[in-house]
C-alpha cells in the first residue's frame, strides 16, 4: 500500500484535513467576534457549502479533461491565496462581510474542483485500494478530533487570522506533495462538457447499487444527518451542559478512528452488505440523545456509531474506486458525492422548525428509527447486498 506516490498523497490530504478541521470553528468565532453574530456565520458557512454543490460535477468532467492531479494542484493553490487573503483581512483590522463571503465562496468553488479528482487518484498509486482508504480515514478522524479543539486554543491566543494562515500553510504543502508525485495520467476529456456529463450520468445510473444507495443517503441526509447536530445539541447541552457534547464529539470522532482501524484488517468478500450491517450502529447516536440517556451512555453510543459510520464509508469508497471503470471514475465519483451532500443542508435547515413543533427528543427518535430502516433496505437490495470486492 505504502507507495511512493501513496506517502505523499497521504501527507497532502492529512495536512489539509487538518486545516478543513479547524477552519469552521475558526470562521464561527471569528466572524462573531468581528460583531457579524450567527447571521454572519451562517452566511460564511453557506458561501463555502454552496459552490460545492454546485460545481462539483463539473469537478469531475474536468478532472477528466485535466487529469485529477492538476485540477488538485491547482484548486490547492486558489486555497493557499484565498485563506491567505482571509487571514490577512482578519490579522489587519476588522474583516469586511462581502470580502469574506467572496473569498469564501471562491475556496468552496476550488474544492468542488478538487473533490472528484480523490477517488480516481487512489487506485492508481497503490495496489491496495480497501487499506489505502482505511488508512486516509484514520488519519482524517485524527484531524477531525484533535481540529476544532486546536482551532479554539490558537483563536483565543492569537485571533482567527492566525488559523487561517496554518490553513494556507496546509494547502501549500499539500500542492507541494501533489506535485512530487510521479503518477501520470493521460488526458481523456475531449469531449463537450455536457457530453461528458451525460456519459457519466449513464455510468452513475447504469450501477443498481450505486444510485440505490445515493437514494437512501438522500434520505438519511434530510430525516438523519441533517437534524443530528442542531437537535443534538439542543439536548446534551440542555441536560449535562456545553461541555458535554464536545466529549460527545470527540466520543464519535474516537470512534471513527476505531472504524478505520477495523476496516485496515477486515476484508469482507461483500463489502456493502457488510458495511450496511456496520451502519445499523449508527442508529445508536440518535437513540441515545432521544432516550435522555445518561452522558456515559451517549458516548458509548457514539463511539460505536462513528464505528460504524467510518467501516460504512472504507467500503463504499473502495466498492466505488473498484467497481467503476478509470476512464469514468472521476465523473462518476462527482455525481455521487453530489447526491450524497445535496439534501443534507435541507435537514438542517429543517432541524429547529420541526424539533419546535415535535420535540427534538421525537426527532431523534424518528431519526434512530429512518437509520435502521435504511440500513435494512440497503441489505434487501440484491445489487447491494451480493456486490463482491474487487480483489487487489
Amino acid at each position: 500500500m505504502w507507495t511512493r506516490d501513496f506517502r505523499l498523497f497521504f501527507a497532502a490530504r492529512t495536512v489539509s484535513m487538518l486545516g478543513s478541521a479547524m477552519v469552521p470553528v475558526a470562521t464561527a468565532l471569528g466572524m462573531d467576534a468581528a460583531g457579524y453574530g450567527a447571521t454572519g456565520v451562517g452566511l460564511a458557512l453557506a458561501a463555502w457549502m454552496l459552490p460545492v454543490a454546485g460545481l462539483i460535477l463539473f469537478g469531475g468532467v474536468f478532472a477528466d479533461r485535466f487529469t485529477p492531479r492538476r485540477m488538485m494542484v491547482g484548486a490547492d493553490v486558489a486555497r493557499t491565496l484565498t485563506q491567505a487573503a482571509i487571514a490577512t483581512l482578519f490579522l489587519t483590522g476588522h474583516p469586511v462581510l462581502w470580502q469574506v463571503l467572496v473569498l469564501t465562496a471562491i475556496s468552496g468553488a476550488a474544492a468542488a474542483m478538487y473533490t472528484p479528482g480523490v477517488a480516481g487518484t487512489i487506485p492508481r498509486i497503490t495496489g491496495d485500494v480497501q487499506r489505502a482508504n482505511a488508512a486516509l480515514k484514520v488519519a482524517e478522524s485524527i484531524m477531525q478530533l484533535a481540529g476544532p479543539g486546536l482551532a479554539g486554543l490558537l483563536v483565543s491566543l492569537a485571533g482567527a487570522g492566525v488559523v487561517f494562515g496554518i490553513e494556507a500553510a496546509g494547502f501549500a504543502a499539500s500542492a507541494l506533495c501533489l506535485l512530487l508525485m510521479r503518477a501520470r495520467v493521460r488526458v481523456t476529456g475531449e469531449e463537450p462538457v455536457l457530453v461528458r456529463l451525460r456519459e457519466g450520468w449513464q455510468e452513475f445510473k447504469s450501477r443498481t447499487w450505486m444510485w440505490a444507495v445515493i437514494l437512501i443517503w438522500a434520505i438519511f441526509g434530510i430525516t438523519l444527518f441533517g437534524p443530528l447536530i442542531p437537535l443534538g445539541v439542543e439536548l446534551v447541552k440542555g441536560a449535562y451542559g456545553q461541555t458535554a457534547y464536545g466529549l460527545v464529539l470527540s466520543a464519535g470522532g474516537a470512534g471513527t478512528i476505531i472504524g478505520g482501524l477495523i476496516a485496515l484488517r477486515v476484508r469482507p468478500a461483500r463489502p456493502l452488505a457488510a458495511g450496511a450491517a456496520g451502519m445499523l450502529l449508527f442508529a445508536l447516536q440518535p437513540l441515545s440523545m432521544a432516550v435522555q440517556a445518561p452522558l456515559w451512555v451517549i458516548m458509548a453510543g457514539h463511539v460505536l456509531g462513528g464505528v460504524g459510520l467510518a467501516f460504512w464509508s472504507v467500503m463504499w469508497a473502495t466498492s466505488i474506486q473498484t467497481q467503476v471503470p478509470p476512464e469514468a471514475l472521476n465523473r462518476v465519483s462527482a455525481f455521487e458525492i453530489a447526491g450524497s451532500i445535496v439534501s443534507m443542508p435541507i435537514g438542517q435547515a429543517l432541524a429547529g422548525p420541526v424539533g419546535g413543533i415535535f420535540g427534538a427528543a421525537q426527532v431523534m427518535a424518528f431519526s434512530s428509527a429512518v437509520a435502521l430502516v435504511g440500513c435494512v433496505v440497503l441489505l434487501a437490495v440484491p445489487q447491494i447486498r451480493r456486490l463482491a470486492r474487487v480483489p487487489a
